[in-house]
């Protein structure tokens, strides 16, 4: 695909979303499908990007409408076809798509966050990956900048550089340190309250020092590309951890005396579990198993890298070499997978259809559950609304979903027609 294709799906995101037009809007005839279940045939009431009410009888939108002195004559109103309504879908860890990756600037940014928005993932947590100290803190006030103007951008995810060198995975090993305090200073000033979540591998010297001092500053440790032991792993659940980076993949796996980060992260109730519902990262059994060992605490992410959403090939993860056959990225030196090419739209299609998880439970993954993770389900600092259902005082992000499907039809995001 060529860049201009890139960039003209970028410009009408971006006029989209500095837009005031379409805020005040109602969607009829929809099935609103979130966390808690499925309510038929339905109507959302939103008006400046806030959804007002919702309902069911022709009379109780009637009512809504004139007791917050709306004009019906100046609603859009949209005819859902029997469509799913749910909320917007919420990444927190991809690195990018379209050919680019969100270490690419403002422009690659603004690139790689069009192909996931008009997929339904309306807002996304912008996933840094593992380079020189220098470059990961230019990368984090590059994101600072980035988010002034746009409201989908939730903030950035460090995956490094404080990782075990044996879970490296597909990051530069030259490039892996441990968590000192000086590193750790580094990246907080240069991130200026904008980096929500930090992959580290707690054994590190220095590993919980550094959540411990996360924590106070705000940001979210999350345990991943490690070879920690159960003891450590619990040690840093303890300690303020509440996410597990991609669970199963690049850290040590269970073993009946060996247990490792894995069973501590199921056991702990405070604990949110990424997974990379792709049925190559992690298999349908063990997708299946982990749902039912961790109910409610499993959040859908893609850590979808440049290749999504463009043909097989060759491509770049940081400065790393990856081939890309049959839609699974793999590094060319060694074989290691090298993030995905999943959009969350297909997450929850698969959940579905392929795991046999409710559609309610599937949603949920992608919504509410990382919404909660980030503490933005409910009044915060970094949403205008909160996150994750299809409620009154929540953000209208929207998306209208093929029942037959699920693929997304519609997208609105902080009440902004997106597609």
């Amino acid at each position: 695909m060529s860049k201009n294709v890139y960039l003209d799906a970028v410009k009408k995101i971006d006029d989209s979303l500095k837009s005031n037009e379409e805020r005040n809007f109602v969607v009829r005839n929809v099935n609103v499908v979130d966390a808690r279940g499925i309510v038929p045939n339905s109507w959302i009431l939103v008006s400046d990007g806030v959804i007002l009410e919702t309902g069911i009888l022709d009379e109780d939108l009637a009512l809504a409408i004139s007791t917050r002195g709306l004009s019906a004559s100046d609603l859009s109103v949209v005819d859902g076809c029997g469509c799913f309504a749910t909320p917007g879908y919420i990444d927190l860890h991809a690195h990018g798509a379209w050919e680019h990756s969100f270490d690419d600037g403002a422009e690659g940014i603004a690139i790689a966050r069009a192909y996931h928005m008009l997929h339904g993932t309306t807002r996304q947590v912008l996933s840094l990956i593992t380079n020189p100290l220098d470059v990961m803190q230019e990368n984090l006030r590059t994101v600072k900048r980035v988010m002034q103007t746009r409201p989908d951008v939730l903030g950035s995810h460090l995956e490094g550089p404080f990782l075990a060198l044996s879970r490296k995975g597909a990051h530069d090993p030259n490039c892996l340190v441990d968590p000192t305090p000086e590193r750790v200073e580094a990246l907080l000033e240069a991130a200026d309250g904008t980096l929500r979540q930090i992959t580290l591998a707690p054994e590190r010297e220095h590993g919980m020092e550094a959540i411990k001092r996360f924590v106070e500053a705000g940001v979210i440790p999350a345990v991943g590309h490690c070879d920690a032991d159960y003891k450590t792993a619990r040690a840093a659940f303890n300690a303020g951890s509440t996410l597990m980076t991609h669970m199963f993949n690049a850290m040590n796996g269970i073993h009946h005396r060996k247990p490792g980060p894995i069973p501590a992260a199921l056991e702990d109730s405070r604990v949110t579990i990424e997974l990379i519902n792709d049925g190559f990262h992690v298999e349908n059994p063990v997708l299946r198993m982990a749902f039912d060992a961790a109910p409610n605490r499993i959040a859908f992410v893609t850590d979808a890298m440049s290749a999504t959403g463009c043909a097989d090939g060759a491509y770049k993860l940081g400065a790393l070499d990856v081939t890309v056959t049959s839609g699974h990225a793999r590094l060319v030196s060694n074989g290691a997978i090298a993030g995905s090419t999943l959009i969350l739209e297909v997450a929850v299609e698969r959940a579905v259809k392929e795991l046999g998880i409710g559609l309610p439970a599937a949603i949920a993954a992608a919504t509410l559950i990382p919404a909660r993770a980030l503490g933005v389900d409910k009044p915060n600092a970094i949403t205008s609304a909160s996150l994750g259902l299809v409620e009154k005082g929540y953000a209208a992000d929207l998306l209208l979903l093929n029942p037959g499907t699920l693929a997304v039809e519609h997208v609105w995001c902080d009440g902004h027609k997106i597609s």
